[in-house]
């Protein structure tokens, strides 16, 4: 199943490549929350794929794919993860695909082929880069971290949001706001940030570098309640110090 992640994410990669000369726009939960043509047509492609390889597996898609399990494993996809990002020709987007069975995922794989990147991990196999095992930065103090956030598309919860960085920017070595959580999880599973945290992600956002980050030795937790549920990946001494400085709580 991993060989069949990182073939349906290569190719879904490959695809969205190749940027159309005009884009058509649709806004979903907000004005800022955006989905592209390519979005659909990605989502599409992927849906296809898998369904060709393992007919009786489930499938949830962010751009609405819903297929019920017969097998008990789902396939969790984000066809492009960064849409904002892909529109404005910026780099980090990237196709997440992970499998999960009633345990969490299994099997996860983030593919960025603006930034020539695949991420795969599985449980209990470890967590790699290019074919290179991964691990991430432990222990790291907090006033030499450097520490990835988001921001949600609901506007009103934004200002929640710039509380916690208010806090931590005179302490951390610095911070950075990527625009693709997947690849964020991933930094943080192969040491290029130290650790990273955002509000209000879905499934589809996490499942596979969540598993990535878990495989390369980050600790990987969610705090709080829907829709302002926190996520956040770092190693373990770090992870527990920011918990600490931003009060999160389960």
């Amino acid at each position: 199943m991993l060989q069949l992640a990182q073939k349906i994410g290569a190719e879904a990669g490959a695809l969205l490549m190749d940027r159309p000369p005009a884009f058509e726009i649709e806004s979903k939960s907000t004005a800022i929350d955006i989905a592209t043509q390519m979005d659909k047509k990605a989502e599409a492609f992927i849906v296809q794929s898998i369904l060709a390889a393992r007919p009786d597996d489930g499938i949830i898609g962010e751009e609405g794919a819903s297929v019920e399990s017969k097998s008990g494993i789902t396939w969790v996809i984000d066809p492009l993860d960064g849409t904002v990002n892909y529109f404005y020709g910026l780099p980090g987007w990237n196709v997440s695909i992970a499998a999960r069975d009633k345990d969490g995922s299994f099997v996860g794989v983030v593919t960025a082929p603006s930034i020539n990147s695949m991420w795969w991990a599985t449980r209990g196999g470890g967590a790699f880069f290019n074919g290179s095992k991964i691990r991430c930065n432990n222990p790291i103090e907090l006033d030499r971290a450097l520490i990835a956030t988001g921001f949600q598309y609901n506007v009103a919860n934004r200002v929640n949001q710039l509380e916690d960085l208010v806090k931590l920017v005179p302490i951390a070595r610095d911070v950075r706001r990527n625009g693709a959580a997947a690849v964020d999880l991933c930094h943080v599973a192969m040491g290029a940030l130290d650790a990273y945290y955002e509000s209000g992600l879905k499934e589809w956002d996490w499942a596979a570098g969540g598993l990535i980050a878990t495989e390369a030795g980050a600790i990987f937790a969610q705090y709080g309640q829907e829709p302002t549920r926190t996520t956040m990946a770092a190693g373990p001494e770090l992870h527990s110090r920011i918990v600490d400085l931003l009060g999160f709580t389960a």
